[in-house]
């Protein structure tokens, strides 16, 4: 199956954010007296809505999460956004996929200001059609409401739609698809927990960027054997 309209997460996708998102959580749960010193405890918040993710995690109540995400980006808006790595191999699968015609859109739960930013510091912008991504404001709070915008500023016919796979690291990325009636597909190289994809319901799954971009081009894909 060709999928010539890919939509794609950010967090664990196309980056490594784990210092700037943990370091920043740290940073708002201490403003509410909760001391965490394991960042490896959060990665957690990577990936899934914040406010959704305090509440979760460390049991806030919808307004105290409100506010712990307000101090989230009191750190991240400064520090955290840059304390990120653009993962191996994606520049050159985005050009690829450009390359062969395919129309790439952003489809993130992080505000749409700072994965715009996210996306000019680290060279990637220019393949993408669209970037897509919560509001500061509270907007487009889940990841089906960031695709159907997604799906609607790429002005796509019915026939359009079908041809539509939304790829990501996390169930939520699964989930928001599957209501918006698009394909998924998970990748494992970023911070699923084991058998998460799975469970959600992910339509394929790639092991590897290699596998993702053999997958995406319609390429066969050789997995080299360790030696033992």
């Amino acid at each position: 199956m060709s999928f010539r309209y890919l939509l794609f997460d950010l967090d664990g996708t196309l980056t490594d954010p784990k210092e700037g998102i943990t370091k920043s959580v740290q940073y708002a749960l201490a403003a509410f007296g909760v001391e965490e010193p394991d960042l490896d405890r959060l990665t957690c918040f990577i990936g899934p809505p914040l406010v959704d993710s305090f509440m979760e995690f460390y049991g806030f109540d919808r307004e105290k999460a409100r506010q712990a995400q307000a101090k989230y980006r009191e750190r991240f808006a400064e520090k955290g956004i840059f304390e990120n790595r653009v993962l191996p191999g994606i520049p050159e699968l985005l050009r690829r996929l450009a390359g062969a015609g395919r129309v790439l859109a952003l489809a993130t739960s992080k505000p749409e200001v700072f994965a715009e930013k996210i996306l000019e510091r680290y060279g990637l912008a220019a393949y993408f059609t669209q970037t897509v991504g919560s509001g500061l404001d509270g907007s487009l709070g889940t990841k089906a409401e960031v695709i159907v915008e997604a799906l609607r500023r790429l002005k796509l016919s019915p026939e359009e739609k079908r041809q539509v796979l939304m790829i990501g690291d996390r169930k939520h990325d699964i989930a928001g698809a599957k209501a918006c009636g698009v394909a998924s597909l998970g990748v494992r190289f970023g911070y699923a927990e084991e058998g998460e994809l799975e469970a959600a319901g992910a339509d394929f799954i790639a092991g590897t960027v290699e596998e993702l971009g053999a997958f995406l081009l319609g390429e066969p894909y050789i997995k080299e054997e360790q030696n033992s």
